[in-house]
């Protein structure tokens, strides 16, 4: 019986802590949209979409160097005509990383810029070729402080697409 005991003593923590986040994932507690604890463990990361408290999924951000950023982009971004998903994460956390077929890293630039205008984007700055043939296109959005990054460089036969969707802008 000493040794159940003793047992019990180490376990009764355990419980109480079990007890504690049980009652706490039921009084409504919800979870933050803007948690990045993944990026801030692993310089890089990008941290994945969790359960909400009623099942739906959340979308996470993370902060980087042009500032902080959405994982995801919403439903209803114009999409890029020809464009995947990468197999490869860009050289940083991005809100999407696409390729698309060949060395169109302008007509990437440009469409998207018409595409976004039409969604009501006003363009801040399109800027290219530079020496490696990359173009840039940054646009702002209706609500304030809402920033879009668009970079398509040319790399090796297709032309990589990295876009930073600013957490200013309408959640994914």
């Amino acid at each position: 019986m000493g040794a159940a005991m003793l047992h019990l003593r180490h376990l009764a923590p355990l419980i109480v802590l079990t007890l504690c986040v049980s009652a706490c994932s039921t009084s409504g507690a919800t979870v933050s949209p803007t948690t990045s604890t993944t990026a801030a463990l692993v310089p890089g990361a990008k941290p994945s979409a969790a359960a909400g408290p009623s099942g739906s999924v959340v979308t996470r951000q993370t902060d980087t160097e042009w500032g902080r950023i959405w994982d995801a982009l919403p439903t209803g971004f114009p999409k890029i005509p020809g464009s995947t998903p990468a197999n490869e994460t860009a050289t940083g956390p991005a809100s999407a990383t696409l390729v698309v077929d060949g060395n169109v890293a302008k007509a990437v630039a440009t469409s998207t810029e018409s595409n976004l205008r039409v969604a009501a984007y006003r363009t801040d700055a399109l800027s290219g070729p530079l020496e490696d043939g990359t173009y840039t296109l940054e646009m702002t959005g209706a609500a304030a402080g809402c920033r879009i990054m668009v970079t398509a460089k040319p790399t090796g036969g297709v032309t990589t697409v990295t876009i930073l969707y600013g957490s200013a802008c309408p959640a994914p």
